[in-house]
């Protein structure tokens, strides 16, 4: 079992890219911590700020630095990051366009029995309705750490949730990654995973089921897949780690290929991966999706895990929504 946080795995990418690039700079608000931010702290102090707990001041001075020419990653839990500066993440960083990579930490429910105070469950939505700026959910150390090469290569704002605990490795060294593309897995292999655009679309079977998920919820996707291929049921997996942009060609490219899609998020019913799904397929190539989400009220307090069971977005509670639909 991987013990490797995607937090950590951001910051190891950080620490060998600053080792030749000294643009980089990473900004904390007294969560060095708990972003695994610590060593490059000790590493890179003239490439550190920290703020304290003034996460407005943090994403403000990310941006006045971006428009210096940095390369601005600043950390904060999600929580936080997502309501408290909202307005300096929608004015400074993506209404000024400016090169600010907004990381999430502990997102989702990772906070667990700290409840609804702690939890971001409607960060997606939120970033996500910021004209400019795009958002990022991946689902493993592997693609972690491609996303964040990517976005040290490019110069426009974004937001990256990550959770708090280690997940389930879904890939390995040699992660199929393309940036805002889905990653298609077919028949819940990951050995055969790819870009979306180099996918053969054509040699799925007709009436499979689409299984879309971002973030800790693809893992379980994949499990289920897994399950519902011993029932003899067929699917495709799409990790959509690019929320925003979404890859509408890889939806409907599965879509017209299903009958049924599902979608898994760690987050509230509205406005997120599902929503937007929801939104595409209706557009474009109407089919029946079930979103799959955290309810529309304050979740129950506990592990990860523990409520992850109880709302049934598990590898045994999506299989269970497909076989039921499908019945």
């Amino acid at each position: 079992m991987n013990n490797i946080p995607n937090r950590k795995a951001i910051c190891d990418v950080l620490l060998k890219q600053a080792e030749t690039d000294k643009d980089i700079v990473v900004l904390c608000s007294d969560s060095r911590g708990s972003a695994s931010m610590a060593p490059f702290f000790e590493a890179f102090p003239e490439q550190s700020v920290e703020t304290g707990i003034a996460e407005q001041n943090l994403v403000s001075i990310s941006a006045g630095m971006a428009k210096c020419g940095m390369k601005a990653f600043c950390f904060s839990p999600a929580s936080f990051l997502s309501t408290r500066s909202y307005e300096q993440a929608k004015v400074d960083a993506a209404y000024s366009n400016t090169n600010v990579t907004l990381v999430g930490i502990s997102g989702g429910i990772s906070y667990g029995e700290l409840g609804m105070s702690h939890h971001s469950a409607q960060d997606i939505a939120a970033m996500a309705a910021i004209p400019n700026m795009r958002v990022y959910l991946p689902s493993d150390r592997f693609q972690t750490a491609c996303l964040i090469k990517a976005l040290l290569s490019d110069e426009k704002p974004s937001y990256v949730r990550v959770g708090r605990n280690p997940v389930a490795d879904i890939y390995q060294e040699n992660c199929p990654f393309a940036m805002d593309e889905a990653t298609v897995i077919p028949d819940a292999d990951p050995s055969a995973a790819v870009p979306s655009s180099a996918m053969d679309w054509n040699s799925l079977p007709e009436g499979l089921v689409t299984i879309a998920a971002c973030g800790e919820m693809v893992h379980p996707a994949v499990m289920a897949g897994q399950l519902l291929k011993e029932k003899g049921i067929h699917t495709v997996i799409l990790d959509m780690y690019c929320v925003k942009p979404l890859d509408v060609n890889a939806v409907l490219a599965a879509a017209a290929k299903s009958s049924l899609i599902v979608t898994a998020e760690e987050h509230a019913p509205f406005g997120g991966l599902g929503s937007m799904i929801c939104q595409t397929v209706v557009q474009h190539c109407p089919k029946k999706v079930i979103p799959l989400a955290l309810p529309d009220t304050p979740v129950i307090t506990g592990k990860s895990q523990a409520v992850f069971d109880h709302y049934g977005l598990n590898a045994q509670g999506i299989a269970k929504t497909v076989s039921d639909s499908l019945a």
